[in-house]
């Protein structure tokens, strides 16, 4: 089959979204809860040096990025990475994207559910959190299952709310550090403190970069919007090109803040009593400055739902009308959304987050598929971009991105070197090795299974 067919096959969704909301949904899907509560573990691995810690992973995150803009506009699809590793590498590495993708998300907004619940406790003290927990889900999938551009609104707002409690936090943060207007705190913190700069040595900061492309992770979410955006042509690599100095910018500036405001030895402990965020807005004078946060750190948590949301029914349309789960999970209702699939996917959430309040540790091996999914899927969207270059004459790419091959293949190192480094650790990141092969191992048989079906007719 070719590319023009097995894209066409995605046909019927609304092309509603608009350029500014694509940007702030990318924005929303990639920027969580961890940077707001401190990203803790990682300035635990690296101290100060966490900043190049991000720093490396902003070089995959780029790459994957300018890798799905060319695509994305040759190919505006729901399925987006999933249907082009179908069309440039093999139906196989197609199925497996789009399944991985979609259980890591699923067990992603099953963490978040939780989280939201427990951040309402703060207002609401002795409320169950399951009933937040549940309560957001479906006010969340109620949204989603109306217009694709309603989604688009909601998700605008939410994201904005992330968006300016970053930038207000680096002005307030900035002032601080160079004394506008308040005490100088300087820069001891960077390297005044035991160790230094890198107290860890660069394996401290080898490992943060782990949850460092974590962190990036949903970034991608603009390219699955490619197949319901207005004017792909002009909004997809718009949104993709500045998208990744944003969170270049977001991040990076903002965890250089972090451990220059506050010693990374408090930030980076297993037990931290205070978002960092609250500390600088609370320096500041700001009144209810953990109101304040605890509002924001919410909204984060519904904007990752929202837009996970949105992922997992667009993967499953895409597979339904691959044929590779079932028909009816490829129909559309009359306001041109993927309704079956909405609704499945929010069941699987549901379950996922009643795991993660009932069974941490069955939650704990569920988590673990989703960070090796997320490096798979990083990893075939980079392979499937230097077969797609291979395939086209640059001249005929109506986007064409910077310091291609080097920056694909510099992206693919790094990413291949921390699912090495995953498997090899022996704390907390093997799990994604244990439980993540068993996951490839059977999506692998399950495809093979369907494949000699239909062989057999």
């Amino acid at each position: 089959m070719d590319a023009s067919a097995i894209t066409s096959r995605e046909a019927g969704l609304h092309k509603e979204l608009t350029r500014a909301q694509l940007v702030m949904i990318g924005l929303g899907g990639a920027i969580g809860t961890g940077l707001f509560m401190g990203s803790g573990l990682a300035i635990g691995y690296a101290g100060p040096a966490v900043i190049m810690s991000y720093t490396i992973a902003a070089i995959a995150a780029a790459a994957m990025v300018f890798s799905l803009s060319e695509m994305a506009v040759m190919h505006p699809t729901a399925g987006s990475f999933g249907t082009y590793a179908e069309i440039y590498l093999n139906p196989w590495a197609g199925m497996v994207a789009r399944y991985s993708y979609w259980m890591a998300q699923v067990i992603a907004v099953g963490g978040e559910a939780v989280a939201a619940g427990v951040y309402m406790t703060f207002w609401f003290p002795g409320t169950p959190v399951w009933l937040w927990s549940v309560g957001f889900a479906f006010v969340l999938l109620y949204f989603n299952s109306r217009s694709v551009n309603n989604f688009g609104s909601i998700e605008y707002w939410f994201a904005l709310i992330k968006v300016v409690a970053i930038v207000i936090f680096i002005i307030l943060g900035l002032a601080a550090i160079l004394g506008i207007g308040f005490q100088p705190i300087g820069f001891h913190n960077l390297t005044g403190l035991p160790g230094g700069f890198m107290p860890h040595g660069f394996g401290g900061v080898w490992m943060a970069v782990i949850i460092g492309i974590l962190s990036f992770n949903g970034i991608e979410v603009i390219a699955v919007t490619s197949g319901e955006a207005k004017d792909p042509v002009r909004a997809i690599p718009a949104a993709l090109r500045t998208m990744a100095l944003r969170l270049f910018l977001f991040y990076v500036l903002a965890l250089t803040i972090v451990v220059t405001f506050v010693p990374w030895t408090e930030t980076g402990a297993s037990v931290v009593t205070q978002s960092p965020f609250v500390r600088v807005f609370a320096h500041s004078g700001i009144r209810n400055a953990a109101g304040i946060m605890n509002f924001v750190v919410l909204s984060a948590a519904l904007s990752s739902m929202n837009t996970n949301v949105y992922l997992c029914s667009r993967m499953l349309f895409s597979l339904s009308r691959g044929g590779y789960a079932p028909r009816f999970l490829g129909k559309l209702s009359k306001n041109g959304t993927p309704i079956t699939a909405i609704l499945l996917s929010g069941a699987c959430i549901l379950l996922a987050a009643g795991l993660s309040k009932l069974t941490p540790l069955a939650y704990n091996y569920l988590f673990g598929v989703a960070l090796f999914d997320a490096m798979i899927v990083w990893i075939i969207i980079l392979l499937s971009h230097l077969s797609f270059r291979r395939k086209h004459k640059v001249e005929d790419l109506p986007v064409r991105m910077p310091w291609f091959p080097f920056i694909q293949i510099a992206g693919l190192t790094l990413l291949c070197a921390v699912l090495v480094t995953m498997g090899l650790d022996k704390d907390i990141w093997r799990i994604s090795w244990i439980v993540g092969v068993p996951w490839l191992a059977v999506l692998s048989a399950a495809y093979f299974i369907l494949k000699a079906r239909r062989a057999g007719g």
